[in-house]
């Protein structure tokens, strides 16, 4: 009898240490879990100092403190470009217009005709897009002076094109600036583009 009652206790025992072992294993390697987690920045804020600011990020907290700051008096509060978040570095919102009608010019002292359809991008918000439907025709006017200047050697280029839309892009920010003391337009492309 002293020998079934040894048996069954060393059995409870064995099952106590397996329970017992079973816990700490379960702890140990949620501790570890947690750990890791913690220091790769997950939770609680890790043991790494932030890294330095990139420019993108310098460029987004200085277009957060302007949206921030009052607005000039009788002024409409300051243009503030769009962000976007991506795991990396801060991406900004890209925004487009495409201008409805075919701008077409003779090319200086040529015969050839340049049939261009244009469309606008901005970093900015919608007041940007709006401020070129409002002043539609006035950047049509300058697109055609910057186009009408190029010639059949400029057009021989190798590039001619992105030339051409810088050209366009920074007679178009000149207009904007002049009606809505801001311009905003970032690229111009070329959504149809024919010389005959």
């Amino acid at each position: 009898m002293a020998d079934e009652e040894n048996e069954a206790e060393g059995k409870k025992k064995s099952s106590l240490k397996k329970i017992i072992l079973l816990v700490v294993a379960l702890l140990v390697v949620a501790g570890g879990a947690v750990g890791a987690l913690y220091f790769l920045g997950y939770i609680g804020g890790g043991a790494e100092k932030p890294p330095a600011a990139s420019p993108e990020q310098a460029l987004q907290k200085v277009a957060q403190q302007a949206a921030e700051a009052p607005p000039a008096p009788g002024g409409p509060p300051p243009m503030v470009k769009v962000t976007r978040q991506s795991p990396e570095l801060t991406r900004f919102e890209q925004s487009y217009i495409e201008l409805e009608r075919d701008f077409v010019v003779n090319l200086t002292n040529s015969r050839k005709v340049m049939q261009v359809k244009i469309a606008l991008m901005t970093h900015y918000d919608k007041r940007v897009l709006d401020n070129v439907k409002k002043h539609e025709y006035a950047l049509r006017s300058v697109t055609l002076d910057a186009m009408r200047q190029a010639t059949d050697a400029d057009l021989a280029g190798a590039n001619f094109r992105t030339e051409m839309a810088e050209k366009i892009r920074t007679e178009i920010n000149i207009v904007l600036e002049k009606y809505e003391d801001f311009g905003g337009i970032e690229a111009v492309y070329f959504t149809h583009f024919v010389v005959q």
